[in-house]
C-alpha cells in the first residue's frame, strides 16, 4: 500500500517554503515559492541556508485570506495507538504561516478581516479530535478495505480516501493533482478515535472505535439541519467498532445523521426552537438521493428514529414515515422508538424493548469477519442508521447498546469469550467499553453542539443519575448560550475551513462588516435601563408606598415589553453566520 512520509522538516526563506522529507533514505523536499504560490518537487541539496528551521509533524494544506495564501501545518502530534499495526496519531498543534512577509499592502478594515478569517481557522483547528495515519487509510471501514482491486491498493492514500471524510480536502487541492507530491499530505479525519488493548479470560485483544465525521454539510446544531440538494445529511458520522485477536479481525458499523428531508430550527433566542419543514421544495428528490447513495455504500438500512412522537418534534416524526411508505424501497426498514416517553422516570431498562425489536434484524445484517489468514468469513449485509434531533445524546446511547450485543457475537466467534460469559459480567472490559463510548459521545458533541453529550452519566455506568442530571443541566444552558451567541461564528469557521466560502483576494468587501439592525443596541439598552430603574426604586423608596409601587410598575412593564419585542425579533439577536451560503440559512 502507498504510505506517506512520517517526519518533516519546515526550512523557511524570504522566496520560498521548503518541506524537507526526514524518513531515513529520503531525499525529497516539497518546495512552495510564497511569491508564485507554485508547488514543485526538490531535492535536499537545493535548500539554502535557513536561519529558520522547524520540525513538523505534516501539511494540513493551504488557504488563502485577504493577506494572500497561508500554509497551515502540523506542530505536534499525540499517538492515539496501533490500529491493527499502524500508528493512529491526533494533531494536537498547528501552525499557520503567511506566505507574504509584510501585511503593509493592507488597509485597516482589511487587517481586521485577515484577522477575523485568521480567528476562524484557528477556531476550527482547536476543536480538537482531528486524526491522521500514513500508513493506513482511515476514512474507509474494515469491510470497504477489504473488497477493494490491486489498483485501488497501490493509490496514494490522498487518491483513495472517501472524500466524505477528509476534512483537509480543501486545503490540500493545490496539492491533489501532482500525484508526484502525495507523499508529503495526508488525510485528516475529524470525529474520534480510540485504540485500547483489552483482556478477557487472558485472552490479550486489541478493541477499538472510530467516528468519522462528515464534511460534506457540516456545521453547527441549529444551523445545518436535514440534507442538502445532493442529499448529504447534517452531522452524518460513520461510527466503526473494531476488534482484533490473533490475527483475526471483525468490524460493526453504524452510522447517525440528521432527519434527511429539507427542515431547519434555526435559534431565535427560545430554549428550543420550532422545527420548520420546508414546504416549497420536494422532499422525496431530496430523500432519495441520501438513500440511494447510503444503499450503495452500506446495503440494508433500519432507520432507528429516536425524536418525540409528540409536541414539536411530531410532524418531524410523520413527515420521516411517511416518505419512507411513499418511497417504497424494500432495502429500508423503519422504525420509531420516542426514547423520551419510554424512558421517564429513569425507566432505562425499556430501552431493550428497541433492542428486542432489532434483534432479529441485526443477526441477520451480521458484522465483518476476516481471518489470520486474511480470508473474509462473514460480511455485514445492512447498517443501522440512528437519529434523534441532534443525532448526539440519545443516538449514542442506543449506539453503544447495539455495537455491545455485536461485539458479543464477535468475541464468542474469535474464542476470546467463553459460552454462557456475557461481556456485561467482564468489569475491567465494561468500563474501558462504558468510558470509550461515553468520550466518543463527548467528542460528537462537542463539535455539532458546542458542549458534551447529554446522558454519559448512563453510557458509562448504565444507570441514570441525579448528579448526571445536574450535569445535563449545566451542559444544556452551555448549549443556549453557544447556540444563540457564538454559533454564527462556529459555522462561518468550518465553512471557510471545508471551502464552502472562499475568501477573494481582489475583491475588497467581505460580508464580515454587514451592519447590525437599530434593533440590535437599542432594544438590549432600554431594557438593561428600565430593570435598573426597577431595582433602584425598589431599593430607594419614595415618599409614599404609592409613589414606588408607580415607579416600580412603570418601570418594571418597560423592561418587561422590551423583552417581549426583543424576544420576539428573536432572530434578529442572534448570532448568525456572516459567510454562509442562502440555501445552508433556509
Amino acid at each position: 500500500m502507498a504510505t506517506t512520509y512520517e517526519s518533516f522538516c519546515l526550512h523557511t526563506t524570504p522566496e520560498k517554503f521548503y518541506i524537507e522529507a526526514c524518513d531515513d533514505g529520503a531525499d525529497a523536499v516539497l518546495a512552495i515559492d510564497r511569491v508564485s504560490t507554485e508547488i514543485s518537487l526538490t531535492v535536499r541539496k537545493d535548500i539554502p541556508p535557513s536561519d529558520q528551521s522547524q520540525p513538523i509533524c505534516g501539511i494540513m494544506g493551504t488557504i488563502r485570506m485577504v493577506a494572500g495564501m497561508y500554509l497551515i501545518v502540523i506542530t505536534k502530534k499525540k499517538k492515539v495507538g496501533d490500529l491493527l499495526g499502524h500508528a493512529v496519531w491526533k494533531a494536537v498543534d498547528f501552525d499557520i504561516i503567511s506566505y507574504k512577509k509584510t501585511m503593509l499592502h493592507l488597509t485597516d478594515n482589511q487587517m481586521q478581516d485577515n484577522k477575523a478569517f485568521l480567528s476562524m481557522m484557528n477556531h476550527v483547528l482547536q476543536t480538537d479530535s482531528f486524526y491522521f495515519a500514513t500508513n493506513y487509510d482511515l476514512t474507509h471501514s474494515l469491510q470497504r478495505l477489504a473488497n477493494t482491486s490491486p489498483e485501488f491498493q497501490e493509490m496514494s492514500l490522498l487518491e483513495r480516501a472517501d472524500q466524505r471524510f477528509v476534512w483537509n480536502g480543501h486545503l490540500l487541492r493545490d496539492l491533489f493533482p501532482q500525484t508526484e507530491l502525495h507523499k508529503f499530505a495526508f488525510p485528516v479525519v475529524h470525529g474520534f478515535i480510540i485504540v485500547k488493548p483489552c483482556s478477557i479470560n487472558g485472552k490479550l485483544f486489541e478493541w477499538s472505535l472510530i467516528s468519522r465525521r462528515s464534511c460534506f454539510r457540516a456545521g453547527v446544531r441549529y444551523y445545518v439541519r436535514g440534507i442538502d440538494t445532493e442529499g448529504h445529511a447534517a452531522n452524518f458520522v460513520e461510527t466503526e467498532q473494531i476488534v482484533q485477536h490473533n490475527g483475526g479481525k471483525a468490524s460493526f458499523v453504524q452510522t447517525r445523521g440528521s432527519i434527511p428531508f429539507y427542515w431547519s430550527q434555526r435559534p431565535n433566542l427560545k430554549y428550543k426552537p420550532k422545527p420548520q419543514i420546508n414546504k416549497t421544495v420536494d422532499h422525496l428528490d431530496g430523500f432519495q438521493r441520501h438513500f440511494e447513495s447510503q444503499i450503495l455504500i452500506y446495503g440494508k438500512q433500519v432507520l432507528l428514529n429516536l425524536i418525540n412522537q409528540k409536541g414539536s418534534e411530531k410532524p418531524l416524526e410523520l413527515a420521516f414515515d411517511k416518505m419512507v411508505t411513499s418511497l417504497g424501497n424494500s432495502m429500508i426498514k423503519y422504525v420509531a422508538f420516542d426514547f423520551h416517553k419510554e424512558c421517564s422516570r429513569m425507566r432505562w431498562h425499556r430501552l431493550q424493548i428497541l433492542l428486542d425489536i432489532v434483534a432479529e434484524t441485526q443477526d441477520e445484517f451480521g458484522y465483518f469477519l476476516v481471518d489470520a489468514d486474511g480470508n473474509v468469513l462473514v460480511q455485514q449485509e445492512g447498517i443501522f442508521r440512528s437519529n434523534c434531533m441532534d443525532c448526539l445524546d440519545r443516538t449514542n446511547v442506543i449506539q453503544s447498546l447495539l455495537a455491545r450485543r455485536s461485539l458479543q457475537s464477535q468475541l464468542q466467534r474469535l474464542n476470546v469469550l467463553h459460552v454462557g460469559q456475557q461481556i456485561e459480567d467482564q468489569m475491567d472490559f465494561e468500563k474501558i467499553y462504558k468510558n470509550a463510548w461515553a468520550d466518543n459521545a463527548n467528542a460528537c458533541a462537542k463539535q455539532y453542539a458546542g458542549t458534551g453529550a447529554l446522558k454519559t452519566d448512563f453510557t458509562r455506568t448504565g444507570r441514570r443519575t441525579q448528579l448526571g442530571l445536574l450535569v445535563d443541566g449545566w451542559n444544556s444552558m452551555i448549549r443556549y448560550y453557544k447556540n444563540n451567541f457564538s454559533d454564527g461564528f462556529r459555522q462561518d469557521s468550518i465553512d471557510l475551513f471545508l471551502g464552502n466560502y472562499s475568501v477573494d483576494e481582489v475583491d475588497l468587501t467581505t460580508p464580515l462588516r454587514e451592519l447590525k439592525d437599530w434593533k440590535f443596541l437599542t432594544l438590549p439598552i432600554i431594557m438593561v435601563v428600565a430593570f435598573s430603574m426597577c431595582i433602584i426604586c425598589l431599593l430607594m423608596a419614595g415618599d409614599t408606598w404609592t409613589e414606588t409601587l408607580a415607579y416600580v410598575l412603570f418601570w418594571g412593564t418597560a423592561s418587561v415589553m422590551t423583552f417581549a419585542v426583543i424576544l420576539f425579533n428573536g432572530r434578529d439577536f442572534v448570532d448568525a453566520p456572516k459567510l454562509v451560503q442562502k440555501e445552508k440559512m433556509d
